[in-house]
């Protein structure tokens, strides 16, 4: 698909990306999706084992902001959420204990359907890597109207052009740390009064959700998320890090059965570290537009809000 003139160029098809496009298309904007992946999702990932879906990037979401409780809503209305729960427990060297939170919704169908519910008004190309952001603004030699890089800075600064100085500048001032999140499959659910818990001070996890509890299913499945010092030694051969990932889970929950399959999936920009700026989003004079979680708190929500607010943005500037 070549670039229309008059077309917003979307790069990533994750909730920002997507948010980014929903308002754009609302408008009558024309607007392109353009996501390196075989799927629309992002960070919201979910990956099948055995017919079942697992969520591999973010464990879950919350909704304090009315406008995103507005679309959460719909996606219940459309049966592809539920309320998990408002009670992680917390393991630390001293024990454990229950922390109450806000309510967590989980998807049954994987975090990733509800990134696809919402890009259904929109046209998203899989599979197509973009390569350069050039002034023009020009996406791999072809003009457009503006373009919004929906992704973790360090990827957005490999496709932009340093001559777009305030876009550069600011994907630049990003800072990530990396996460390994392991799917470990059991053969039984041994293990009770248990849906989430963080673990503080430990070496290698720093999350464990019951993806059975999760989904619903009760499926006998633990997502493990680790720290990023764990991660950063096993970004260049990942599975190799399964041994001691699912050791250390067996470990915190006290499991005497071994996992019958680990999956271990990288994510190299897990999460931001800093804050982009003062506002939810960057859109600079020379077209460029940059949206996701690293324009306030690393949340869902943050990601949805910026990627709406840009397209809004997008919207009063090309009407």
């Amino acid at each position: 698909m070549s670039a229309d003139r008059s077309a917003v160029v979307v790069v990533g098809a994750g909730i920002a990306g997507v948010a980014c496009a929903v308002e754009l298309a609302a408008a009558g904007v024309p607007v392109q999706v353009r996501e390196r992946g075989h799927v629309r999702g992002g960070r919201m990932a979910s990956k099948r084992f055995g017919g079942r879906p697992a969520d591999i990037g973010a464990a879950y979401f919350t909704a304090s902001d009315p406008d995103f409780a507005a679309v959460v809503e719909r996606w219940r209305a459309a049966g592809l959420v539920r309320e998990w729960t408002d009670t992680f427990q917390a393991y630390d060297p001293d024990g454990r204990q229950d922390v109450p939170g806000p309510m967590r919704f989980a998807a049954p169908r994987g975090l990733r359907s509800l990134v696809e519910h919402l890009a259904e008004p929109v046209p998203v190309t899989v599979d197509r890597l973009v390569l350069t952001v050039d002034p023009g603004p020009t996406v791999d030699g072809q003009p457009c109207a503006a373009v919004a890089l929906a992704m973790p800075g360090p990827q957005a600064a490999l496709l932009l052009d340093p001559a777009l100085a305030d876009a550069t500048r600011v994907v630049q001032s990003q800072r990530w740390s990396p996460s390994l999140a392991a799917v470990l499959r059991f053969p039984t659910r041994r293990w009770s009064d248990f849906r989430g818990a963080f673990v503080n001070g430990h070496p290698v996890l720093s999350l464990i959700c019951d993806d059975g509890d999760r989904r619903g299913d009760g499926a006998p499945v633990l997502v493990a998320h680790t720290v990023p010092e764990f991660a950063a030694g096993h970004l260049a051969q990942p599975t190799g890090a399964a041994p001691a990932i699912e050791q250390a889970v067996r470990d915190v929950l006290g499991l005497p059965d071994t996992a019958t399959d680990v999956h271990v999936h990288r994510w190299t920009y897990a999460r931001p570290v800093t804050n982009a700026g003062d506002d939810t989003y960057h859109l600079d004079a020379d077209g460029i537009g940059l949206a996701g979680d690293a324009f306030g708190k690393p949340r869902v929500q943050s990601a949805w809000r910026s990627g709406r607010d840009l397209g809004r943005a997008l919207v009063a500037r090309l009407t």
